[in-house]
C-alpha cells in the first residue's frame, strides 16, 4: 500500500511527504487564496502520468541499450468546463533527441509503457481520453499501439 502525508503550512499551502522520505509543496494561485509556492493538484496529476511512463520508458531503453541525448515529456490536460472539473482529455508528448534514434524501437518501449506497465496512464483511462504523440528530433512520428 502506498501512503502520502500532507501537512497544512498555512494559508493555502501544504507539504507532502511520500514512502521515499522526499517532500514538496502544494499551493494554488493568488486568485484561488494562495501564493503560487507549490505544486498544483491537477498539475501534481500530469507529473505523476509523465513521471510514471517516463522512469518506464528509461528503464526499458537502457534494457535494450538504446542511448539517448535528450529525452522531455510535455503533458497537457483539458480540464472538464463544470465541476468537479476532472481531465476529460489528456495528450501525452514525447520527445526524444539523438543521433541514429531507432524510431521503430523506441516507439515499441513506448508502446509497451502506455499499454501495459504505467498505472496512472490506466488510472487516467477511467476518466478520460488520453492521446500519445511521438516526436523524434524535433519530427514527429505517428504512435501506434502495440
Amino acid at each position: 500500500m502506498h501512503e502520502v502525508t500532507v501537512y497544512w503550512e498555512g494559508d493555502m499551502q501544504f507539504t507532502s511527504t511520500n514512502p521515499s522520505g522526499n517532500s514538496f509543496f502544494i499551493d494554488t494561485t493568488p486568485e484561488n487564496g494562495g501564493e503560487n509556492n507549490g505544486m498544483h493538484p491537477k498539475a501534481l496529476m500530469l507529473s505523476a502520468l509523465a513521471g510514471c511512463t517516463g522512469l518506464d520508458v528509461l528503464a526499458l531503453l537502457k534494457k535494450k541499450q538504446i542511448v539517448l541525448d535528450n529525452f522531455t515529456l510535455d503533458v497537457q490536460g483539458k480540464l472538464a468546463k463544470n465541476h468537479p472539473r476532472i481531465y476529460e482529455e489528456v495528450t501525452v508528448n514525447y520527445y526524444f533527441e539523438g543521433e541514429d534514434l531507432d524510431v521503430e524501437q523506441i516507439s515499441q518501449v513506448v508502446s509497451l509503457s502506455v499499454e501495459k506497465y504505467c498505472g496512472v496512464i490506466a488510472m487516467f483511462r477511467q476518466f478520460a481520453t488520453v492521446h500519445i504523440k511521438l516526436f523524434f528530433n524535433s519530427e514527429e512520428h505517428p504512435y501506434h499501439a502495440e
